[in-house]
Protein backbone atom coordinates (compact mmCIF):
# COMPACT_ATOMS: atom_id res chain seq x y z
CA UNK A 1 0.00 0.00 0.00
CA UNK A 2 2.63 2.42 0.87
CA UNK A 3 5.57 1.09 -0.68
CA UNK A 4 4.58 3.33 -3.43
CA UNK A 5 6.45 6.46 -0.99
CA UNK A 6 9.80 5.30 -2.35
CA UNK A 7 8.87 6.78 -5.62
CA UNK A 8 8.60 10.01 -4.68
CA UNK A 9 11.76 12.78 -4.97
CA UNK A 10 12.01 13.38 -1.29
CA UNK A 11 14.64 15.73 -1.07
CA UNK A 12 13.20 19.08 -1.95
CA UNK A 13 10.37 18.19 0.21
CA UNK A 14 12.63 17.34 3.21
CA UNK A 15 15.05 20.30 2.67
CA UNK A 16 11.73 22.56 3.06
CA UNK A 17 11.14 20.71 6.66
CA UNK A 18 14.14 21.21 7.48
CA UNK A 19 15.26 24.43 6.97
CA UNK A 20 13.35 26.86 8.13
CA UNK A 21 9.58 24.94 9.30
CA UNK A 22 8.57 23.99 12.74
CA UNK A 23 9.57 20.37 14.22
CA UNK A 24 6.31 18.50 12.31
CA UNK A 25 6.06 15.73 14.45
CA UNK A 26 8.33 13.79 17.26
CA UNK A 27 11.86 12.33 15.62
CA UNK A 28 12.45 8.70 14.86
CA UNK A 29 12.82 6.62 17.84
CA UNK A 30 12.18 9.76 20.11
CA UNK A 31 10.32 8.24 22.66
CA UNK A 32 12.44 5.06 22.64
CA UNK A 33 8.96 2.55 23.08
CA UNK A 34 10.34 -1.20 23.03
CA UNK A 35 8.96 -3.55 20.37
CA UNK A 36 8.15 -5.68 23.78
CA UNK A 37 5.42 -3.27 24.61
CA UNK A 38 3.21 -4.36 21.29
CA UNK A 39 -0.37 -5.41 22.34
CA UNK A 40 -3.68 -5.91 20.93
CA UNK A 41 -4.00 -2.36 20.29
CA UNK A 42 -2.10 -2.71 17.04
CA UNK A 43 -4.53 -4.82 14.33
CA UNK A 44 -4.07 -4.62 11.00
CA UNK A 45 -6.41 -7.52 10.49
CA UNK A 46 -9.33 -5.30 11.10
CA UNK A 47 -8.52 -4.39 7.49
CA UNK A 48 -9.19 -6.37 4.55
CA UNK A 49 -6.76 -5.75 1.71
CA UNK A 50 -8.57 -5.09 -1.79
CA UNK A 51 -6.73 -4.53 -5.15
CA UNK A 52 -7.73 -0.79 -6.67
CA UNK A 53 -8.17 -1.79 -10.59
CA UNK A 54 -10.48 -1.04 -13.29
CA UNK A 55 -10.72 -1.70 -16.48
CA UNK A 56 -8.09 0.77 -18.48
CA UNK A 57 -9.32 -0.55 -21.86
CA UNK A 58 -11.29 2.01 -23.14
CA UNK A 59 -9.38 5.03 -22.17
CA UNK A 60 -7.05 6.20 -25.42
CA UNK A 61 -3.36 6.39 -25.25
CA UNK A 62 -2.97 10.19 -23.74
CA UNK A 63 -5.04 9.36 -20.77
CA UNK A 64 -2.94 5.85 -20.09
CA UNK A 65 0.10 7.98 -20.45
CA UNK A 66 -0.97 10.77 -17.60
CA UNK A 67 -1.97 8.33 -14.88
CA UNK A 68 1.66 8.13 -14.01
CA UNK A 69 1.69 11.52 -13.63
CA UNK A 70 -1.86 11.92 -12.06
CA UNK A 71 -0.48 9.00 -9.50
CA UNK A 72 2.99 10.49 -8.59
CA UNK A 73 1.18 14.12 -7.93
CA UNK A 74 -1.17 12.37 -6.13
CA UNK A 75 1.54 10.51 -3.89
CA UNK A 76 3.27 14.30 -2.84
CA UNK A 77 -0.67 14.85 -1.34
CA UNK A 78 0.14 11.87 0.52
CA UNK A 79 3.08 12.87 2.09
CA UNK A 80 1.50 16.44 2.82
CA UNK A 81 -0.78 14.78 4.43
CA UNK A 82 1.59 12.81 6.79
CA UNK A 83 2.91 15.89 8.36
CA UNK A 84 -0.36 17.72 8.87
CA UNK A 85 -1.84 14.74 11.06
CA UNK A 86 1.81 13.27 12.64
CA UNK A 87 4.82 13.70 10.83
CA UNK A 88 7.33 12.27 8.08
CA UNK A 89 6.26 8.85 7.25
CA UNK A 90 9.37 7.05 8.82
CA UNK A 91 9.08 8.93 12.03
CA UNK A 92 7.43 5.95 13.69
CA UNK A 93 8.63 6.68 17.59
CA UNK A 94 9.83 2.72 18.25
CA UNK A 95 13.16 1.05 18.68
CA UNK A 96 13.03 -1.71 15.73
CA UNK A 97 8.82 -2.29 15.10
CA UNK A 98 7.97 -5.19 14.25
CA UNK A 99 6.16 -5.33 10.99
CA UNK A 100 2.01 -5.13 12.03
CA UNK A 101 3.09 -2.09 14.10
CA UNK A 102 5.20 -0.48 11.21
CA UNK A 103 1.76 -1.29 9.19
CA UNK A 104 -0.71 0.13 11.41
CA UNK A 105 1.51 3.24 11.85
CA UNK A 106 1.11 3.72 8.20
CA UNK A 107 -2.55 2.85 7.75
CA UNK A 108 -3.66 5.73 10.44
CA UNK A 109 -1.06 7.93 9.02
CA UNK A 110 0.62 8.22 12.67
CA UNK A 111 0.18 6.09 16.43
CA UNK A 112 -3.69 6.90 16.96
CA UNK A 113 -5.79 4.16 15.90
CA UNK A 114 -8.48 6.36 13.56
CA UNK A 115 -11.29 3.89 13.96
CA UNK A 116 -11.11 3.57 18.07
CA UNK A 117 -11.50 7.20 19.16
CA UNK A 118 -8.33 8.10 17.87
CA UNK A 119 -6.63 5.89 20.96
CA UNK A 120 -2.70 5.57 21.06
CA UNK A 121 -1.58 2.32 20.31
CA UNK A 122 1.92 3.51 20.82
CA UNK A 123 3.08 3.78 24.84
CA UNK A 124 4.02 7.74 25.12
CA UNK A 125 2.78 9.76 22.02
CA UNK A 126 -0.05 11.43 24.66
CA UNK A 127 -3.37 11.79 23.28
CA UNK A 128 -3.92 13.19 19.50
CA UNK A 129 -3.61 16.84 19.19
CA UNK A 130 -7.27 18.44 18.41
CA UNK A 131 -5.99 20.13 15.80
CA UNK A 132 -3.55 17.92 14.41
CA UNK A 133 -0.50 19.71 13.84
CA UNK A 134 -2.37 22.50 11.61
CA UNK A 135 -1.12 24.60 15.29
CA UNK A 136 1.47 25.05 17.52
CA UNK A 137 0.95 22.14 20.43
CA UNK A 138 1.54 25.03 23.09
CA UNK A 139 -1.69 27.36 21.73
CA UNK A 140 -4.30 28.06 23.89
CA UNK A 141 -7.61 28.68 22.81
CA UNK A 142 -7.47 32.40 24.55
CA UNK A 143 -4.20 33.26 22.88
CA UNK A 144 -5.69 31.91 19.16
CA UNK A 145 -8.73 34.28 19.80
CA UNK A 146 -7.19 37.16 21.00
CA UNK A 147 -4.56 37.13 17.38
CA UNK A 148 -6.10 40.05 15.41
CA UNK A 149 -5.52 38.23 11.67
CA UNK A 150 -8.37 36.75 9.18
CA UNK A 151 -5.68 34.61 7.91
CA UNK A 152 -5.82 32.62 11.00
CA UNK A 153 -9.45 30.91 10.05
CA UNK A 154 -8.16 30.07 6.31
CA UNK A 155 -8.64 26.33 4.69
CA UNK A 156 -4.69 26.96 3.04
CA UNK A 157 -3.16 28.18 6.33
CA UNK A 158 -0.64 26.37 8.80
CA UNK A 159 -0.56 28.30 12.52
CA UNK A 160 3.09 28.59 13.72
CA UNK A 161 5.21 30.98 15.50
CA UNK A 162 8.17 33.57 14.82
CA UNK A 163 11.17 33.80 15.81
CA UNK A 164 9.63 36.02 18.54
CA UNK A 165 6.90 33.50 19.72
CA UNK A 166 4.06 35.25 18.22
CA UNK A 167 1.48 33.32 16.16
CA UNK A 168 1.94 33.51 12.25
CA UNK A 169 -0.06 32.19 9.43
CA UNK A 170 1.79 30.58 6.66
CA UNK A 171 -0.19 30.05 3.45
CA UNK A 172 0.22 26.60 2.61
CA UNK A 173 1.64 27.15 -0.67
CA UNK A 174 4.24 28.00 1.04
CA UNK A 175 4.77 26.47 3.69
CA UNK A 176 5.02 23.09 1.12
CA UNK A 177 6.55 25.00 -1.55
CA UNK A 178 8.56 22.43 -2.72
CA UNK A 179 6.15 19.30 -2.91
CA UNK A 180 2.98 21.76 -3.90
CA UNK A 181 5.52 23.35 -7.15
CA UNK A 182 5.99 19.83 -8.69
CA UNK A 183 2.79 18.14 -8.36
CA UNK A 184 1.75 21.83 -10.15
CA UNK A 185 4.60 20.98 -12.27
CA UNK A 186 3.18 17.14 -13.04
CA UNK A 187 -0.46 18.31 -13.26
CA UNK A 188 0.80 20.48 -16.02
CA UNK A 189 2.40 17.82 -18.12
CA UNK A 190 -1.10 16.09 -17.84
CA UNK A 191 -2.63 18.99 -19.13
CA UNK A 192 -0.35 19.18 -21.85
CA UNK A 193 -1.19 15.28 -22.82
CA UNK A 194 -4.95 15.78 -22.44
CA UNK A 195 -7.29 15.65 -25.23
CA UNK A 196 -10.88 16.25 -23.48
CA UNK A 197 -10.73 20.14 -23.29
CA UNK A 198 -12.66 20.37 -20.29
CA UNK A 199 -10.05 18.01 -18.74
CA UNK A 200 -7.10 20.35 -19.78
CA UNK A 201 -8.73 23.21 -18.83
CA UNK A 202 -9.08 21.85 -15.03
CA UNK A 203 -5.62 20.13 -14.51
CA UNK A 204 -4.08 23.79 -15.88
CA UNK A 205 -6.26 25.59 -13.34
CA UNK A 206 -5.55 23.02 -10.59
CA UNK A 207 -1.74 23.14 -11.20
CA UNK A 208 -2.12 26.94 -10.37
CA UNK A 209 -4.62 27.01 -7.44
CA UNK A 210 -1.76 24.53 -5.84
CA UNK A 211 0.45 27.24 -6.36
CA UNK A 212 -1.69 30.13 -4.73
CA UNK A 213 -4.05 28.29 -2.61
CA UNK A 214 -6.79 30.46 -4.48
CA UNK A 215 -8.94 27.40 -5.74
CA UNK A 216 -12.16 28.98 -6.56
CA UNK A 217 -11.16 28.81 -10.40
CA UNK A 218 -9.99 25.52 -10.76
CA UNK A 219 -13.27 24.22 -8.79
CA UNK A 220 -15.26 26.08 -11.55
CA UNK A 221 -13.23 24.48 -13.96
CA UNK A 222 -13.45 20.70 -12.24
CA UNK A 223 -17.71 21.52 -12.10
CA UNK A 224 -17.80 22.06 -15.50
CA UNK A 225 -15.61 18.83 -16.87
CA UNK A 226 -18.58 16.37 -18.50
CA UNK A 227 -16.62 14.22 -21.29
CA UNK A 228 -13.75 13.51 -19.37
CA UNK A 229 -12.74 9.66 -19.11
CA UNK A 230 -10.38 10.29 -16.60
CA UNK A 231 -10.83 12.20 -13.08
CA UNK A 232 -8.50 13.83 -10.28
CA UNK A 233 -9.33 15.34 -7.36
CA UNK A 234 -6.25 16.76 -5.82
CA UNK A 235 -5.32 19.53 -2.83
CA UNK A 236 -6.43 20.63 0.40
CA UNK A 237 -10.05 19.68 0.42
CA UNK A 238 -11.90 18.35 3.82
CA UNK A 239 -11.59 19.95 6.74
CA UNK A 240 -11.96 16.88 9.17
CA UNK A 241 -8.96 16.25 10.75
CA UNK A 242 -8.72 19.73 12.49
CA UNK A 243 -10.62 18.50 15.31
CA UNK A 244 -10.12 22.14 17.32
CA UNK A 245 -11.70 24.17 15.08
CA UNK A 246 -12.98 23.32 11.64
CA UNK A 247 -10.37 25.41 9.69
CA UNK A 248 -8.00 23.67 8.23
CA UNK A 249 -8.05 21.57 5.34
CA UNK A 250 -6.16 18.42 4.43
CA UNK A 251 -4.25 17.47 1.88
CA UNK A 252 -5.93 14.80 -0.25
CA UNK A 253 -5.98 13.30 -3.81
CA UNK A 254 -8.20 10.62 -5.88
CA UNK A 255 -7.13 9.26 -9.43
CA UNK A 256 -10.55 7.61 -11.21
CA UNK A 257 -12.05 6.41 -14.39
CA UNK A 258 -15.25 7.19 -15.19
CA UNK A 259 -18.31 4.14 -15.32
CA UNK A 260 -20.07 5.79 -18.13
CA UNK A 261 -22.46 3.07 -18.49
CA UNK A 262 -23.50 3.60 -14.78
CA UNK A 263 -23.05 7.59 -15.02
CA UNK A 264 -25.67 8.01 -17.66
CA UNK A 265 -28.59 6.39 -15.58
CA UNK A 266 -27.32 8.89 -12.62
CA UNK A 267 -27.42 11.95 -14.07
CA UNK A 268 -30.96 12.92 -14.40
CA UNK A 269 -31.00 12.73 -10.50
CA UNK A 270 -28.87 16.25 -10.26
CA UNK A 271 -31.94 18.11 -11.80
CA UNK A 272 -34.42 17.13 -9.34
CA UNK A 273 -32.71 18.65 -6.33
CA UNK A 274 -34.70 22.14 -6.89
CA UNK A 275 -38.04 20.35 -6.11
CA UNK A 276 -36.58 18.26 -3.48
CA UNK A 277 -35.37 21.11 -1.33
CA UNK A 278 -39.15 22.76 -1.79
CA UNK A 279 -40.15 19.82 -0.03
CA UNK A 280 -37.96 19.54 3.12
CA UNK A 281 -40.26 18.96 6.23
CA UNK A 282 -38.92 22.51 7.37
CA UNK A 283 -40.90 25.84 7.87
CA UNK A 284 -39.89 28.18 4.67
CA UNK A 285 -37.03 29.74 6.68
CA UNK A 286 -34.71 27.08 6.30
CA UNK A 287 -35.33 26.04 2.89
CA UNK A 288 -35.08 29.26 1.20
CA UNK A 289 -31.89 28.88 -0.70
CA UNK A 290 -32.32 27.42 -4.45
CA UNK A 291 -29.72 24.86 -4.42
CA UNK A 292 -28.05 24.91 -7.79
CA UNK A 293 -28.89 22.15 -10.59
CA UNK A 294 -26.14 22.22 -12.53
CA UNK A 295 -24.30 19.51 -10.84
CA UNK A 296 -23.50 15.98 -11.98
CA UNK A 297 -23.74 12.29 -10.58
CA UNK A 298 -21.11 10.33 -11.73
CA UNK A 299 -20.17 6.81 -11.33
CA UNK A 300 -16.41 5.85 -11.15
CA UNK A 301 -13.80 3.35 -10.18
CA UNK A 302 -11.10 4.38 -8.17
CA UNK A 303 -7.62 3.37 -9.14
CA UNK A 304 -5.38 5.63 -5.94
CA UNK A 305 -6.46 7.15 -2.56
CA UNK A 306 -3.89 9.33 -1.44
CA UNK A 307 -4.09 11.21 1.92
CA UNK A 308 -6.61 12.32 4.07
CA UNK A 309 -9.37 9.92 2.26
CA UNK A 310 -6.88 6.89 2.73
CA UNK A 311 -6.46 7.21 6.76
CA UNK A 312 -8.25 4.78 8.41
CA UNK A 313 -12.21 4.33 7.20
CA UNK A 314 -11.78 5.12 3.32
CA UNK A 315 -14.38 6.91 1.30
CA UNK A 316 -16.56 5.74 -0.96
CA UNK A 317 -18.27 8.30 -2.71
CA UNK A 318 -17.49 12.23 -2.83
CA UNK A 319 -19.99 15.74 -3.13
CA UNK A 320 -17.81 18.73 -3.99
CA UNK A 321 -16.26 21.50 -4.48
CA UNK A 322 -17.34 22.34 -0.57
CA UNK A 323 -17.11 26.47 -1.63
CA UNK A 324 -20.98 27.20 -0.19
CA UNK A 325 -20.94 30.17 -3.27
CA UNK A 326 -20.27 27.59 -5.93
CA UNK A 327 -22.66 24.84 -4.35
CA UNK A 328 -25.90 27.82 -5.00
CA UNK A 329 -24.17 28.83 -8.56
CA UNK A 330 -24.05 25.38 -9.69
CA UNK A 331 -24.72 22.57 -7.18
CA UNK A 332 -22.11 19.93 -6.54
CA UNK A 333 -20.58 17.07 -8.18
CA UNK A 334 -20.98 13.76 -6.53
CA UNK A 335 -18.75 10.55 -7.72
CA UNK A 336 -20.08 7.48 -6.42
CA UNK A 337 -16.45 4.91 -6.36
CA UNK A 338 -18.19 1.75 -7.64
CA UNK A 339 -15.34 -0.80 -7.06
CA UNK A 340 -14.62 0.72 -3.49
CA UNK A 341 -18.10 0.85 -2.86
CA UNK A 342 -18.12 -2.96 -4.00
CA UNK A 343 -15.54 -3.66 -2.33
CA UNK A 344 -16.94 -3.02 1.10
CA UNK A 345 -20.61 -4.30 0.62
CA UNK A 346 -19.50 -7.81 -0.40
CA UNK A 347 -16.66 -8.43 2.51
CA UNK A 348 -18.40 -5.92 5.09
CA UNK A 349 -21.77 -5.35 4.64
CA UNK A 350 -23.20 -8.61 3.61
CA UNK A 351 -21.77 -10.31 6.58
CA UNK A 352 -22.47 -7.87 8.57
CA UNK A 353 -25.90 -8.66 8.07
CA UNK A 354 -25.90 -12.02 8.50
CA UNK A 355 -25.01 -11.79 11.82
CA UNK A 356 -26.68 -8.37 12.93
CA UNK A 357 -30.33 -8.34 10.67
CA UNK A 358 -33.36 -10.18 11.28
CA UNK A 359 -33.04 -13.44 9.48
CA UNK A 360 -36.54 -12.21 7.70
CA UNK A 361 -35.30 -8.99 6.78
CA UNK A 362 -32.07 -10.15 5.23
CA UNK A 363 -33.61 -10.46 1.50
CA UNK A 364 -33.99 -6.44 1.48
CA UNK A 365 -29.62 -6.21 1.50
CA UNK A 366 -29.02 -5.39 -2.13
CA UNK A 367 -26.15 -3.64 -3.40
CA UNK A 368 -28.21 -1.62 -5.58
CA UNK A 369 -29.81 -0.17 -2.30
CA UNK A 370 -26.77 0.39 -0.61
CA UNK A 371 -25.22 2.47 -3.98
CA UNK A 372 -28.77 4.74 -4.20
CA UNK A 373 -28.23 5.33 -0.27
CA UNK A 374 -24.62 6.36 -0.70
CA UNK A 375 -25.35 8.47 -3.78
CA UNK A 376 -28.03 10.04 -2.35
CA UNK A 377 -26.42 10.98 1.16
CA UNK A 378 -24.00 12.90 -1.54
CA UNK A 379 -26.75 14.51 -3.43
CA UNK A 380 -28.47 15.37 -0.06
CA UNK A 381 -25.14 17.96 0.84
CA UNK A 382 -26.70 20.02 -1.67
CA UNK A 383 -30.27 20.56 -0.14
CA UNK A 384 -30.96 22.74 2.92
CA UNK A 385 -29.38 25.62 3.61
CA UNK A 386 -25.39 27.15 3.88
CA UNK A 387 -25.98 30.13 5.77
CA UNK A 388 -27.77 30.89 8.86
CA UNK A 389 -30.96 32.88 8.62
CA UNK A 390 -30.28 35.19 11.63
CA UNK A 391 -27.18 36.74 10.35
CA UNK A 392 -23.92 34.31 11.99
CA UNK A 393 -22.58 34.16 8.98
CA UNK A 394 -22.37 30.19 7.15
CA UNK A 395 -23.15 27.07 8.88
CA UNK A 396 -19.59 26.00 8.67
CA UNK A 397 -18.44 29.21 10.44
CA UNK A 398 -21.66 29.30 13.42
CA UNK A 399 -21.11 25.79 13.91
CA UNK A 400 -17.08 25.54 13.99
CA UNK A 401 -15.84 21.99 14.93
CA UNK A 402 -19.59 20.43 15.58
CA UNK A 403 -20.32 21.63 11.87
CA UNK A 404 -18.98 18.92 10.00
CA UNK A 405 -20.36 16.17 12.15
CA UNK A 406 -23.93 17.77 12.23
CA UNK A 407 -23.50 18.12 7.87
CA UNK A 408 -22.95 14.29 7.99
CA UNK A 409 -25.84 13.67 10.20
CA UNK A 410 -27.82 15.93 8.02
CA UNK A 411 -27.12 14.21 4.79
CA UNK A 412 -27.57 11.04 6.29
CA UNK A 413 -30.80 11.48 6.95
CA UNK A 414 -32.07 13.18 3.71
CA UNK A 415 -30.58 10.93 1.70
CA UNK A 416 -32.70 8.81 3.16
CA UNK A 417 -35.86 11.15 2.60
CA UNK A 418 -34.86 12.11 -1.38
CA UNK A 419 -35.21 7.81 -1.57
CA UNK A 420 -39.09 8.31 -0.25
CA UNK A 421 -39.89 10.80 -2.32
CA UNK A 422 -38.01 10.01 -5.39
CA UNK A 423 -39.42 6.64 -5.42
CA UNK A 424 -43.64 8.05 -4.74
CA UNK A 425 -42.52 10.13 -7.72
CA UNK A 426 -41.75 7.12 -9.96
CA UNK A 427 -38.25 8.49 -10.30
CA UNK A 428 -37.09 5.52 -8.75
CA UNK A 429 -38.70 2.06 -9.71
CA UNK A 430 -36.38 -0.88 -8.97
CA UNK A 431 -36.48 -2.28 -5.52
CA UNK A 432 -38.40 -1.09 -2.86
CA UNK A 433 -38.26 1.38 0.06
CA UNK A 434 -37.75 -1.56 2.66
CA UNK A 435 -34.37 -2.46 0.46
CA UNK A 436 -33.27 0.76 1.31
CA UNK A 437 -34.35 1.34 4.97
CA UNK A 438 -32.67 -2.48 5.93
CA UNK A 439 -29.45 -1.90 4.05
CA UNK A 440 -29.11 1.77 5.88
CA UNK A 441 -29.35 -0.05 9.30
CA UNK A 442 -26.54 -2.40 8.32
CA UNK A 443 -24.49 0.07 6.86
CA UNK A 444 -25.06 1.92 9.92
CA UNK A 445 -23.47 -1.36 11.93
CA UNK A 446 -20.52 -1.14 9.65
CA UNK A 447 -19.93 2.57 9.96
CA UNK A 448 -20.29 2.92 13.89
CA UNK A 449 -17.25 0.39 13.60
CA UNK A 450 -15.35 3.29 12.88
CA UNK A 451 -15.96 5.06 16.12
CA UNK A 452 -17.20 8.47 17.88
CA UNK A 453 -13.97 10.15 16.74
CA UNK A 454 -14.61 11.19 13.17
CA UNK A 455 -17.28 13.33 11.55
CA UNK A 456 -18.68 10.30 10.64
CA UNK A 457 -18.60 8.41 12.88
CA UNK A 458 -20.42 10.85 15.30
CA UNK A 459 -23.08 11.35 12.65
CA UNK A 460 -23.72 7.52 12.82
CA UNK A 461 -24.17 7.52 16.44
CA UNK A 462 -26.48 10.52 16.16
CA UNK A 463 -29.07 8.50 13.65
CA UNK A 464 -28.78 4.71 14.99
CA UNK A 465 -29.46 6.61 18.71
CA UNK A 466 -32.51 8.54 17.28
CA UNK A 467 -33.64 5.71 15.61
CA UNK A 468 -33.84 3.28 18.25
CA UNK A 469 -35.17 5.86 21.09
CA UNK A 470 -38.14 6.30 17.67
CA UNK A 471 -38.44 2.56 17.23
CA UNK A 472 -37.40 2.48 13.85
CA UNK A 473 -34.57 0.46 14.83
CA UNK A 474 -35.55 -2.38 17.18
CA UNK A 475 -33.70 -5.10 18.67
CA UNK A 476 -34.70 -8.40 19.84
CA UNK A 477 -32.98 -9.62 23.06
CA UNK A 478 -33.46 -12.88 22.34
CA UNK A 479 -31.40 -12.94 18.93
CA UNK A 480 -29.30 -10.04 19.21
CA UNK A 481 -30.49 -9.04 15.85
CA UNK A 482 -31.97 -6.11 14.87
CA UNK A 483 -34.97 -5.35 12.22
CA UNK A 484 -36.17 -2.23 11.29
CA UNK A 485 -40.26 -0.96 11.33
CA UNK A 486 -41.32 1.04 8.22
CA UNK A 487 -43.86 3.26 9.92
CA UNK A 488 -41.77 4.67 12.14
CA UNK A 489 -38.68 4.71 9.73
CA UNK A 490 -40.37 6.97 7.83
CA UNK A 491 -41.61 9.23 10.46
CA UNK A 492 -38.26 9.11 12.34
CA UNK A 493 -36.77 10.22 9.08
CA UNK A 494 -39.14 13.13 9.01
CA UNK A 495 -38.29 14.32 12.69
CA UNK A 496 -34.23 14.01 12.57
CA UNK A 497 -34.26 15.90 9.44
CA UNK A 498 -36.37 18.95 11.15
CA UNK A 499 -34.10 18.88 13.83
CA UNK A 500 -30.83 18.76 12.09
CA UNK A 501 -32.02 21.35 9.35
CA UNK A 502 -33.32 24.15 12.25
CA UNK A 503 -29.85 23.56 14.21
CA UNK A 504 -28.10 24.50 10.84
CA UNK A 505 -30.56 27.50 9.87
CA UNK A 506 -30.22 28.70 13.50
CA UNK A 507 -26.12 28.28 13.95
CA UNK A 508 -27.27 27.50 17.22
CA UNK A 509 -23.80 26.05 17.95
CA UNK A 510 -25.11 25.04 22.09
CA UNK A 511 -27.98 23.27 20.73
CA UNK A 512 -25.79 20.92 18.22
CA UNK A 513 -23.37 20.41 21.01
CA UNK A 514 -26.06 19.23 23.08
CA UNK A 515 -27.02 16.94 20.72
CA UNK A 516 -24.42 15.48 20.18
CA UNK A 517 -23.61 15.25 23.99
CA UNK A 518 -26.83 13.44 24.70
CA UNK A 519 -27.33 11.33 21.22
CA UNK A 520 -23.35 11.09 19.60
CA UNK A 521 -21.92 7.95 22.40
CA UNK A 522 -22.43 4.30 21.96
CA UNK A 523 -24.30 2.32 24.09
CA UNK A 524 -22.94 -0.52 26.33
CA UNK A 525 -25.23 -3.14 24.40
CA UNK A 526 -24.68 -1.74 20.99
CA UNK A 527 -20.80 -2.40 21.80
CA UNK A 528 -21.29 -6.03 23.15
CA UNK A 529 -23.33 -6.63 19.67
CA UNK A 530 -20.11 -4.81 17.83
CA UNK A 531 -18.14 -7.09 19.79
CA UNK A 532 -19.77 -10.13 18.11
CA UNK A 533 -18.57 -9.20 15.12
CA UNK A 534 -15.08 -8.20 16.11
CA UNK A 535 -14.94 -11.93 17.37
CA UNK A 536 -16.34 -13.39 14.53
CA UNK A 537 -13.67 -11.51 12.50
CA UNK A 538 -15.81 -9.18 9.84
CA UNK A 539 -13.16 -6.48 8.63
CA UNK A 540 -14.28 -2.67 9.49
CA UNK A 541 -12.87 -1.42 6.72
CA UNK A 542 -10.44 -1.90 3.53
CA UNK A 543 -7.27 -1.15 2.76
CA UNK A 544 -5.98 -0.48 -0.50
CA UNK A 545 -3.07 -2.67 -3.18
CA UNK A 546 -2.73 -0.06 -5.51
CA UNK A 547 -0.51 2.03 -7.90
CA UNK A 548 0.88 1.23 -11.30
CA UNK A 549 2.05 -2.06 -11.05
CA UNK A 550 -1.02 -3.27 -9.88
CA UNK A 551 -2.83 -1.17 -12.88
CA UNK A 552 -0.63 -3.52 -15.41
CA UNK A 553 1.08 0.04 -16.06
CA UNK A 554 4.80 0.26 -16.90
CA UNK A 555 6.31 1.87 -13.97
CA UNK A 556 9.62 3.19 -15.38
CA UNK A 557 9.00 7.08 -15.30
Amino acid sequence: MLSTLRSLRFAPLLLLFACGSPTEGPEPDSLGVDKAKLDARVRPSIYVPVELTADLSTLSEEDRQMLPLLIEAAQLMDTLFWYEAWGAPDSIPVKEPLADLRTFFHMNYGPWDRLDGNKPFVDGVGEKPKGARFYPEDMTDAEFEAWDDPAKSSLYTMVRRDSTGKLIAIPYHIHFAAATERAAQLLGQAAELAKDAGLKKYLAARAQALRTDAYHASDIAWMDMRTNAIDLIIGPIETYEDQRYGYKASHESYVLVKDKEWTARLERFAKLLPGLQRGLPVPEAYKKEKPGSDGQLGAYDVIYYAGACNAGGKTIAVNLPNDESIQLQKGTRRLQLKNAMKAKFDKIVVPIADMLVAEDQRKHITFDAFFQNVMFHEVAHGLGIKNTINGKGTVRDALLDEASALEEGKADILGLYMVEQLREKGEIGEGASMDNYVTFMASVFRSVRFGASSAHGRANMLRFNFFMEAGAFQRDAATGTYRVDAGKMQQAISDLSAVILKLQGDGDLAGVQELMKEKGSMSAELTQDLDRLKKGKIPVDVVFEQGLKVLGLNTAR
